[in-house]
């Protein structure tokens, strides 16, 4: 039986509370970024649905936490097939929106299973990497050592693909760099492989416009692509998205225009504001020194996820702690990237800021399995 007391003595109180601010933040402006465009008469629609989620999303974290992560792990060859069960199903009985097939309708509520994807991941594959004979010294020190992870990673990966879902499926790349580094990967053999990954397919775009090479990806990704590496070139179509993002964010100075009062987001200039490009609307209305704060924010979060696993009692759990920091990290990475410029809009989200109900969850489970970790390494049980 657990003892709530102990429990709550060992918790980690800066995760929990950058975790309950961006909460927060988030909330706020998800009410400034939908505030011209109401649903119904209602300005407060989608803060108040934000809000139902996080009640949500908090609770599932508790749950998340009281479970012994040792139990969750030797879950995981099940975690790991039910999701890809559950991708499977997206195929062919999702629903579609935006060009893409990525949610399953339960009722009234829409989930994202692809965002759940990315925790069931960190979950299986921290069991996968801490099996006994990975864990040997020079385990993972070749090339072809690391070929079974790729494999493992790849399944679920080429599903979320397939949707398509070019950012979240990076999202597992991320994931999985992280997790084998911490794992003990050889770092040459590593990088040298991504190195590798990232010529082969800057050529094949290069071959594709070229000789007409066929590559995987739709033209609408190809040409968000070529709009990152010339971004003047199509600003009414493909490069519109970033041009706005950056006026917005050029235009909120130090210390921005005041919440509610930015005209690309007021005016409907900024498109995907309350979801895919919040951090414009950061920008604007609270400018520099407001990005800076919530930056700072997930750079604590991060912290102390590092500092957790480097202090968790077994390897697995060091695993389960790096690979959330890994997931967060590469989403805020994206995220702010492309709403400044410096990277491909490929559609990801603000980890616990964007609206959305699938990521919000997953993410505070996430986070719940980290504090999960922490929390175990002292005893916490009669």
């Amino acid at each position: 039986m657990v003892d709530l007391r102990k429990m709550l003595r060992h918790i980690d109180w800066l995760t929990v509370a950058s975790l309950v601010t961006l909460i927060g933040v988030g909330l706020v402006f998800i009410a400034s970024a939908t505030n011209a465009q109401p649903v119904n008469g209602d300005n407060l629609h989608y803060v108040k649905r934000q809000a139902a989620w996080a009640a949500i999303s908090l609770a599932a974290l508790i749950i998340v936490v009281a479970l012994d992560y040792e139990l969750i792990l030797r879950l995981a060859p099940w975690i790991y097939w039910a999701n890809i069960a559950l991708l499977g199903l997206v195929m062919v009985a999702g629903s579609s929106a935006y060009g893409a097939q990525r949610w399953l309708e339960i009722g009234p509520i829409r989930v994202q299973p692809s965002e759940f994807a990315k925790v069931a991941m960190i979950i299986a594959f921290a069991s996968f990497l801490s099996a006994d004979h990975r864990q040997e010294a020079g385990a993972l020190g070749r090339l072809r050592d690391l070929l079974p992870s790729f494999a493992y990673v790849g399944l679920p990966m080429l599903l979320v693909f397939k949707q398509p879902d070019l950012g979240t499926s990076l999202v597992f790349v991320g994931i999985t760099v992280g997790m084998l580094y911490m794992a003990g990967a050889n770092p040459k053999a590593l990088f040298g492989l991504i190195g590798g990954v990232l010529s082969l397919g800057s050529l094949a775009i290069y071959l594709h416009y070229r000789i007409g090479l066929w590559i995987p990806l739709r033209e609408y990704q190809l040409r968000r692509l070529l709009s990152f590496l010339d971004p003047g070139s199509d600003l009414r179509q493909s490069g519109y998205h970033t041009h706005q993002s950056q006026i917005a964010i050029g235009s909120g100075r130090l210390f921005g225009k005041g919440l509610m009062a930015g005209s690309q987001n007021q005016l409907n200039f900024l498109p995907q504001r309350h979801t895919d490009f919040i951090f414009s609307v950061i920008g604007e209305e609270a400018g520099f020194a407001g990005a800076v704060l919530v930056l700072g924010l997930f750079l604590l979060l991060a912290w102390r996820g590092t500092v957790i696993a480097a202090r968790a009692k077994d390897k697995a759990g060091s695993l389960l702690a790096i690979g959330v920091v890994s997931m967060l990290v590469f989403h805020v990475l994206v995220n702010v990237g492309m709403a400044s410029g410096i990277m491909p809009v490929t559609g990801l989200p603000l980890p616990f800021i964007s609206s959305g109900g699938s990521s919000l969850l997953a993410n505070c489970v996430a986070v719940g399995l980290m504090l999960n970790v922490d929390m175990r390494r002292f005893k916490i049980y009669f």
